[in-house]
């Protein structure tokens, strides 16, 4: 499944993080293949993905982040059989390891702070076998190379990305693809 998203980023390499409505709002009128929901809640999260598959796009949700379920894997269940979701987006191993098994694409965020969470993000990256990872800052080269040499997955690099040049930074280290809350840079 990771030559879908790896196909995706090589036509679409930033992605549309939404944050808010205005975000929603403008994604929905993007060209961008694909979008990341990030914030939402058990009330709006099915119509959001609905419109946004009317619009054609690919739509990842942040599980994490859905406000009102719990990180169980029944939530992510439910998450998945009540949405049309094309995958998710998570830093739990215990949903990472269940979409996996309900053959849901997955990318897996990692917060990278210091060299032991690299070394634990790479480690969880082998065993969990994700389609993608997305690591936090995403403003790191020599990180992104790494990664991308060793997992042999795409790598998305999102957070604290504000400006043209984090994004060509980022891409030219060897990210598949940049995800961002920065509306003005969806056109990038």
């Amino acid at each position: 499944m990771s030559n879908f998203i790896k196909e995706i980023l090589e036509r679409n390499p930033v992605i549309p993080a939404i944050k808010d409505e205005k975000g929603f709002q403008k994604a929905l009128m993007e060209e961008s293949e694909i979008v990341f929901i990030l914030t939402s809640n058990l009330f709006n999260i099915k119509g959001m993905v609905e419109e946004l598959k009317e619009k054609g796009k690919i739509v990842f949700v942040h599980a994490d982040l859905v406000e009102g379920l719990s990180h169980s894997t029944y939530a992510l269940e439910y998450l998945i059989k009540n949405t049309e979701l094309d995958g998710i987006i998570s830093t739990k191993y215990n949903l990472i390891k269940t979409a996996k098994k309900l053959n849901v694409r997955v990318i897996q965020r990692f917060f990278l702070l210091d060299s032991i969470s690299l070394e634990n993000s790479l480690k969880y990256a082998r065993e969990t076998k994700p389609d993608a990872v997305e690591i936090l800052p995403g403003l790191m080269p020599k990180i992104i190379k790494r990664l991308s040499n060793e997992l042999n997955l795409p790598v998305i690099a999102g957070g604290l990305i504000t400006d043209k040049e984090d994004i060509m930074n980022a891409l030219g280290a060897g990210a598949s693809g940049v995800s961002t809350t920065k509306t003005q840079l969806w056109d990038v």
